[in-house]
């Protein structure tokens, strides 16, 4: 039996991660241990760990890395916190295949501790970029520190093979998130009217904003003209609480502030996958910041309103509407996706990130490939290795 180590560490990388969890559980070959730290263990966000195991999954190990402040100071010792403790873990229980996803400092603690045991470290959404975020930063060293990758197109896998992977370490998954999508029953009006606490008998407009994390100073401006822009729209208004990022406390609070001056407004610190999902199929308009806007909201045919620099570099589905900072901006572009042609334009397009069956791709080669000194021995790359050459 071949042991799987996977790490969660935020509500947002457990969504994504559902279908490979539940792959992995059913197949006798494999041993999932599931390593749970960051939000998942702070009351603050909700403690999230309580819903991994009302799935029926077991914790294996809890890593406890969360200061409770979000300075730059803070961000870089839980940083140090979650090296130590994921090699205290690795030293008590060393997997066969340790899996990371995306770019949080999480995972990049994880990856950093497996390295000395010599465990072969599989990254999933390599090759993206987001030129606001120290998590670009990050998501690149992953891909140094990791063996196998798991990427959403053939773009970014032509990106982790520019940084110097073999071309046969590089599997064109899709995202894995889109198999979510797939496979999930989703909560009609009525139930999610009920679990908001709001009318949905107008679309209501779903919010996610996260700190740019290179321009972290100008925080509570970014979240100050946001809300300013939304004031003049008397549609209901979902709010999802921000990362545990440098400064992301106060996008939070002052979301909290504008609930309390707005009877349709409403601000939920876990949606969880099958509402957040939800809200995604029932919604007039998304605005924020979130990585789900690009890479998940194509398939509702949802028009998004992306602000600023944090996902600058991403590929871009024809539903994304790039904008600034300032309200009036904010405002202009806002009206012109709630036309009713914004929304008809995007019917019929397929989603760029993936058909849905990213879980099957990513388990096949998890059980396939060999554990031996070919995997955990790097030779780099030749740049120009073709596309063609990638695992699909």
């Amino acid at each position: 039996m071949r042991s799987i180590g996977v790490i969660t560490g935020s509500r947002s990388d457990y969504g994504v991660y559902l279908p490979l969890l539940r792959a992995i559980n059913a197949d006798p070959t494999f041993a999932l241990h599931l390593f749970v730290t960051g939000m998942h263990l702070s009351p603050e966000f909700g403690l999230t760990v309580k819903e991994i195991e009302a799935d029926g999954f077991h914790v294996s190990e809890r890593v406890e890395t969360l200061l409770s402040s979000d300075t730059p100071e803070s961000i870089g010792k839980s940083m140090g916190l979650g090296a130590i403790g994921f090699a205290q873990v690795f030293a008590r229980s060393r997997p066969d295949i340790l899996v990371v996803l995306g770019d949080r400092f999480e995972m990049h603690a994880a990856a950093l501790a497996a390295l000395p045991f010599k465990i072969p470290v599989a990254h999933i959404h390599g090759g993206e970029i987001t030129e606001g975020a120290i998590d670009n930063a990050l998501r690149h060293s992953l891909t140094q520190l990791s063996h196998l990758h798991f990427v959403a197109t053939e773009e970014y896998g032509q990106r982790v093979i520019q940084m110097g992977e073999k071309p046969w370490r590089v599997t064109v998954s899709g995202a894995l998130s889109l198999d979510n999508i797939r496979a999930m029953k989703l909560l009609n009006r009525q139930e999610l009217e009920a679990r908001m606490g709001l009318s949905f008998e107008k679309r209501p407009i779903l919010v996610t904003f996260h700190p740019v994390t290179l321009e972290y100073e100008d925080t509570e401006w970014h979240v100050s003209e946001l809300l300013e822009a939304l004031r003049g729209f008397d549609m209901p208004i979902v709010f999802t609480g921000s990362n545990a990022d440098t400064n992301g406390r106060s996008i939070t609070e002052k979301m909290r502030g504008f609930v309390r001056q707005r009877a349709n407004a409403c601000l939920v610190d876990n949606l969880g996958t099958q509402a957040y999902f939800s809200l995604m199929a029932q919604a007039a308009v998304m605005v924020g910041n979130s990585s789900s806007g690009i890479i998940e909201a194509m398939s509702f045919e949802l028009p998004v309103i992306n602000i600023g620099t944090r996902q600058a570099g991403r590929i871009r589905p024809k539903n994304v509407i790039d904008v600034g900072y300032g309200r009036d901006e904010i405002v202009a572009v806002l009206r012109q996706a709630l036309e009713p042609e914004a929304r008809f334009r995007l019917r019929g397009h397929a989603n760029l990130y993936g058909d849905g069956c990213a879980a099957g791709r990513i388990l096949a080669k998890l059980k396939e490939v060999p554990l031996d000194a070919r995997l955990l021995r790097k030779s780099f790359s030749v740049v120009g290795s073709k596309p063609a050459e990638f695992v699909r």
